[in-house]
């Protein structure tokens, strides 16, 4: 199934990451070196910190990337066309992730997930952005994929192709090498929505 027709495309220029532990702080830089503005988000100071330390080594050359650091998701993801979490891979705890996101992100924003076990479709019916919902799987779970690496687009049958297209091209600057496709697993949520019906 092909994704919904959008009216025009959508660019992306600012990036939130949720979670500043070793991947989160890892895709936010190569985001930075990318020429992104990222803000990063952690509760945790310290990772912060660590961050900000990383980022102050970094040779950015004629890099127009910048960094903020965030205290809250609501800081994060204020302005955000583009938000990454990096929590735990699973369903509670991206679903918590997700729904904060929803609530505090402005309409434009895309939610992306690195999940290599839950169903994007599931997670995008707990939104009121279902069309903008994506799960990537590959080694962006773990941190940043070697350039040209192999990471699989997953989206729901809601998505929508313009939005699509502005997240394979946010990874493919990222230098990966992205193959979209639609979500493969079985919405464990939705077909139990479904039966809770019957």
């Amino acid at each position: 199934m092909q994704p919904v027709v959008s009216p025009s495309p959508f660019e992306i220029r600012t990036v939130a990451v949720i979670g500043a532990g070793m991947a989160g702080r890892s895709f936010a830089l190569a985001c930075v070196a990318a020429g992104f503005h990222v803000v990063l988000e952690d509760v945790m100071p310290a990772n912060l910190r660590r961050a900000e330390a990383d980022f102050a080594e970094m040779d950015l050359g004629d890099s127009p990337g910048s960094l903020d650091l965030a205290l809250t998701v609501e800081d994060a993801v204020r302005e955000a066309d583009i938000a990454v979490d990096f929590v735990p891979d699973e369903l509670e705890s991206k679903l918590e992730i997700f729904s904060m996101v929803d609530r505090m992100a402005p309409p434009k924003t895309i939610l992306c997930t690195p999940s290599d076990a839950l169903s994007i479709t599931d997670l995008a019916s707990c939104v009121y952005r279902p069309e903008r919902c994506f799960a990537v799987r590959g080694g962006f779970a773990v941190g940043v994929s070697e350039v040209g690496s192999a990471v699989r687009l997953l989206y729901p049958a809601s998505a929508d192709a313009g939005t699509l297209a502005a997240a394979e091209g946010f990874l493919r600057l990222l230098r990966m090498n992205v193959q979209s496709e639609p979500d493969p697993d079985v919405p464990v949520l939705m077909k139990n929505q479904t039966q809770a019906t019957l």
